[in-house]
């Protein structure tokens, strides 16, 4: 029931759940907007009248933020851009009866991590002080470690959450498997699942992942390079899957795939299969 996949919102925010349901999706995430754009129109009735129809028929549905954010940035101009964006994204989520946003943490620039942490921080603050009252959640996603991008350990999600104060309860943290693989974090045994969910728990807290990405790795433990592979067919094997997708820990957390895709969606379709036989299976 927790698993599904990203699709496509082109020719309107209503169709990516009826895409979602063509590749057997019970979870959908989306784009509230042109991720690659700063500006958008504004959603039409219309859409929003079908989307929130439709959406009752998948166990969570969730979205994804622009990847032009950067709220670690050290230039003003971009770092305020990204706030008013940011929060322009999470109005966009409460007229979809969306209460999960996964943001990319950000990149520091070169000016540190203690820099980039305390700078991200702010940033959330002044988001939700534009946003005003609110249910939705920002979570922050693992990431690769590629250049000075922040989210690829774990300290990094807590101390920032940390440093949120009150609104420390409205922040998630969203898992990428092939973002913290490549990070350097294995789980593709039995001992080393166990201590990745020993040093979830004594950082953020395993009751923050509130979402998690499935996606398989081009590279190695470690790279560092952030390369999506579909299930099975990358450098974590179906076994790191097995542990994530039969953890009754993990049991009501939505998973999705980000993985390549082609316009019918059969390339979903497939892993979700594969993730599906998993499940049932035994090692």
């Amino acid at each position: 029931m927790n698993l599904g996949a990203h699709m496509p919102i082109a020719g309107g925010i209503h169709l990516a759940l009826s895409r979602g349901k063509k590749a057997n999706c019970s979870v959908v995430q989306i784009f509230t907007k042109n991720q690659m754009r700063w500006e958008s129109p504004p959603l039409q009735d219309r859409e929003v009248e079908i989307f929130l129809r439709e959406k009752r028929n998948f166990f969570r549905v969730f979205a994804h933020s622009s990847y032009l954010l950067n709220l670690a940035s050290p230039d003003s101009t971009l770092f305020k851009k990204s706030v008013s964006s940011l929060a322009e994204e999470m109005k966009r989520c409460e007229k979809l009866g969306i209460t999960m946003l996964v943001l990319h943490p950000g990149s520091h620039r070169g000016r540190g991590e203690k820099f980039g942490i305390e700078r991200i921080s702010t940033g959330l603050k002044e988001t939700y002080s534009i946003v005003g009252d609110t249910n939705v959640s920002i979570l922050l996603e693992t990431m690769a470690g590629q250049g000075d991008t922040l989210g690829y350990k774990f300290e990094h999600l807590r101390d920032i959450i940390a440093k949120t104060g009150e609104l420390e309860n409205l922040i998630g943290v969203c898992l990428d498997t092939c973002h913290i693989f490549s990070a350097g974090y294995n789980f593709t045994d039995e001992k080393s699942y166990a201590r990745l969910k020993e040093e979830i728990s004594k950082t953020v807290g395993l009751n923050r992942i509130k979402v998690i990405h499935l996606n398989d790795s081009k590279t190695e433990l470690g790279s560092r390079r952030d390369r999506h592979e579909h299930i099975g067919q990358g450098k974590i094997g179906v076994k790191g899957f097995y542990f994530i997708i039969t953890d009754p820990d993990l049991r009501n957390i939505p998973m999705n795939l980000e993985t390549p895709k082609g316009k019918e969606f059969e390339e979903d379709r497939e892993n979700l299969a594969v993730l599906r036989k998993l499940r049932s299976s035994t090692l």
